[in-house]
């Protein structure tokens, strides 16, 4: 959708994109600065696979002072994104015929990281009603002698839900019961977090030996281009990668690295202004889509997301295109109202459309006008 919504763009159409998954805010300065500096003092030979010791006890001590979690440098590995780190996880752990428990909406690479794997999803549908969470009934009837992991996303991409503390405790019960099952806890989107202090199924004792963190720069610091995810690991599980990543890409990035390691130990205002100029963005979206007839949304508590249920409108036509899928829906809106959205069912959800509120604020009230005005012209 972001390449259909360019190639309109590119002949002359104004296309407000909402599709992207990344902040609009530039790389924050103390960040570049540390970047300028590592390229000034040449700091651009080969970095160690696992990612510099010095970014390495940044993470050390982020995860000590955020989550309350102790780990060593050794149980930390660096990698080109939070998409590497989980493919790099899913490689060592995954063997043919083994199970990964996915709940649905999920980010779209998960599926197909656990099929390279040669693993089998197992999906769990949660639909608006349950603000798009899954239940630990729904856990535990997934759950066979051959799961070996499940991938868990919190905050989520793409319908912004967070699980609190009770949520999290709950299917932490279930987890402990099945000590087979690796936890792999996609955290990337920790710092935009409107409803309070961020939680992790690491937090909960008894799975922190088999629970493995994914989390990153890019989000919370607008560094998607600087690839720079993390893995926090049981410390076998930290040496496979390592290995893994050794033979696929050796180490990430000298200077991001570097810019990295003041992202975790710089002023953190940043990270806070954004976060606050994202909730805005929430509630001004929300108060523009309240009056949508037949959009059902479930408030997010963080990212930067909305999640729309729009299946009432399956079945309608504006005579010329008919709604029955979410492909549909995007399509529509996109040559229509020219407002690029990504189909629900990349996401596993076909009843819904994800739109990101990443934008400025007139682009976003005047894309969800042209949303309102286009769904109008369907009966």
């Amino acid at each position: 959708m972001n390449q259909k919504s360019r190639e309109l763009q590119d002949s002359g159409v104004d296309v407000i994109n909402l599709t992207l998954g990344e902040p609009d805010f530039n790389t924050p300065e103390h960040i570049k600065e540390a970047a300028i500096k590592a390229i000034n003092d040449n700091l651009s030979h080969y970095p160690p696979v696992a990612g510099f010791p010095a970014l390495k006890q940044a993470v050390v001590d982020k995860l000590a002072k955020d989550n309350g979690l102790e780990y060593s440098p050794s149980q930390i590995v660096i990698s080109a994104g939070a998409k590497h780190s989980l493919a790099n996880v899913l490689q060592c752990i995954v063997d043919a015929g083994d199970e990964v428990i996915i709940p649905a909406p999920y980010w779209v690479s998960y599926i197909e990281l656990v099929k390279l794997a040669e693993g089998t999803p197992v999906i769990i549908e949660a639909g608006v009603e349950t603000k798009f969470k899954i239940t630990p009934e729904q856990l535990e009837a997934s759950i066979t002698s051959k799961t070996k992991a499940i991938l868990f996303n919190s905050p989520s991409n793409p319908t912004g839900s967070i699980y609190d503390a009770d949520e999290l405790k709950a299917l932490a019960a279930v987890l402990e019961k099945h000590p087979h099952i690796y936890i792999i806890s996609d955290e990337i989107y920790e710092k935009i977090n409107f409803v309070g202090k961020h939680v992790g199924l690491a937090e909960f004792a008894p799975l922190k030996e088999r629970t493995i963190v994914i989390n990153g720069a890019s989000k919370g610091y607008a560094m998607t281009g600087w690839r720079i995810g993390y893995i926090a690991a049981p410390a076998e599980i930290a040496k496979a990668v390592t290995k893994l990543q050794g033979q696929y890409t050796s180490g990430v990035c000298s200077i991001a690295q570097a810019a990295s390691i003041q992202a975790f130990i710089g002023d953190q205002q940043c990270v806070e202004d954004m976060r606050v100029a994202f909730n805005k963005r929430r509630d001004l979206v929300l108060d523009n889509v309240k009056d949508i007839p037949g959009f059902i949304v479930a408030i997010p508590d963080g990212a930067f997301y909305i999640f729309p249920d729009i299946s009432s409108y399956f079945g309608k036509s504006n005579g010329e295109h008919v709604i029955n899928t979410s492909m549909d829906m995007s399509m529509y809106l996109l040559e229509k109202a020219h407002v690029a959205s990504v189909p629900g069912s990349a996401f596993g959800s076909n009843n819904c459309v994800r739109f990101s509120y990443a934008a400025a604020d007139e682009l976003l009230v005047k894309a969800f006008q042209r949303v309102k005005d286009a769904l109008a012209q369907l009966q």
